[in-house]
């Protein structure tokens, strides 16, 4: 089995879906989580690591919905697409506001709000200490943001992609349904593949599988676990090769 070695980490991109952004509202920006992310990410910049955000926009738009299943379903993700780099503006400009250099890089084109993704240029502002936000998916329909964070860790050379969720990590069964599923600290693609063991959507955990993109999901509900996902490996499951 092998360890969680935080001493390895130093490039980090998170997966934070837009519902946490909404915090106990439900929809929109909770300026209370919001900041909580905030205070988080800047101690996380401190502390010296790269920091790359994926974020989603179900907050806003989910194309599973009443809406959503009204329009085809390109359109509803083009929808969803554009929810995401509404959440990036808020949080890119949320730090900006306490002095901390941002960049906001989108996959679908809107030169006037952020910057054209590519890895080249999103290198080039890791590098240079920025706090890097990554919207509009994969800029295709039909991928989940998951796809994104895996796609975009992998073209950045990213040592891990941390998931933030609203459990602790994974479990033998949904801990929802299920009071007696037992939490998982350590595990491998395929014994999760094998015990069906729902980690990412498919196509992402492919994706990292494939390319030995370690993951950690982790309860992103408590506060100060962002940066404890990194450095404590007692927080969160880790999926690995």
């Amino acid at each position: 089995m092998r360890k969680y070695k935080p001493e390895k980490i130093h490039k980090v991109i998170f997966k934070i879906s837009g519902e946490v952004l909404a915090g106990s509202k439900g929809f929109g920006i909770d300026l209370k989580s919001v900041e909580a992310l905030i205070d988080d990410l800047i101690s996380i910049r401190k502390s010296g690591y790269s920091i790359g955000v994926v974020l989603g926009g179900g907050n806003f738009f989910r194309g599973v919905s009443e809406i959503g299943n009204y329009l085809n379903r390109f359109t509803a993700d083009n929808v969803g697409m554009l929810a995401t780099i509404q959440n990036a503006l808020i949080m890119s400009g949320l730090l900006q506001k306490k002095n901390y250099r941002t960049e906001i890089y989108s996959a679908i084109q809107v030169d006037k709000v952020a910057k054209f993704y590519t890895p080249s240029r999103a290198t080039t502002s890791l590098n240079e200490g920025k706090i890097c936000f990554f919207c509009g998916g994969i800029g295709n329909p039909f991928f989940t943001t998951d796809t994104a964070a895996i796609l975009r860790a992998i073209e950045l050379n990213a040592d891990i992609v941390l998931k933030g969720t609203k459990v602790e990590g994974v479990f033998s069964a949904d801990p929802v349904k299920d009071k007696n599923a037992k939490f998982i600290p350590d595990i491998t693609y395929s014994e999760a593949l094998d015990r069906e063991l729902h980690v990412m959507d498919m196509t992402a955990f492919s994706l990292a599988r494939e390319n030995n993109m370690p993951i950690k999901v982790f309860n992103i509900m408590k506060k100060g676990n962002l940066k404890a996902s990194i450095l404590n490996k007692d927080v969160g499951t880790f999926v690995h090769k």
